[in-house]
């Protein structure tokens, strides 16, 4: 498992992950610029559809580090998604050597929600937002 630095000491490109059983919203951001902005959705419902995706976007990419969506109820109490959300960030540290970075993500969707439309990579790069303006 890689060295988990500092947020503060990372510097280049961050990738931002929405885990879901269904499909999975990424984004992408800058340390520099702290902002973010959805790049793509891709089905989850299989590994390889899973783990292709992830790769696609980490190769294009070549982030310094990642942030996962960690999902919790309104009260902050862990739900079945929860464990699922830390095994995929378990996964990406151990498959590509990068830290990972969770984040709550309780509101991210409810920020983003535009009736029943996929908004999984807006709410990636909510989540990614957070994350900067927690960490810088």
């Amino acid at each position: 498992m890689p060295d988990k630095a500092n947020p503060r000491d990372l510097s280049g490109t961050i990738v931002a992950f929405d885990f879901g059983l269904a499909r999975i919203g990424a984004a992408v951001g800058n340390t520099l610029s702290r902002s973010a902005r959805p790049v793509r959705i891709f089905p989850a419902r299989t590994n390889a559809d899973k783990w292709g995706g992830v790769e696609a976007i980490l190769r294009e990419w070549e982030p310094v580090a990642v942030v996962v969506g960690v999902p919790l109820r309104s009260g902050g109490e862990r739900q079945e998604l929860t464990d699922r959300a830390e095994r995929f960030s378990r996964q990406i540290e151990g498959r590509f050597s990068l830290p990972v970075y969770p984040v709550d993500e309780r509101f991210s969707s409810v920020d983003v929600e535009q009736g029943r439309m996929k908004i999984d990579d807006q709410s990636a790069a909510v989540i990614l937002e957070q994350w900067f303006s927690e960490n810088f």
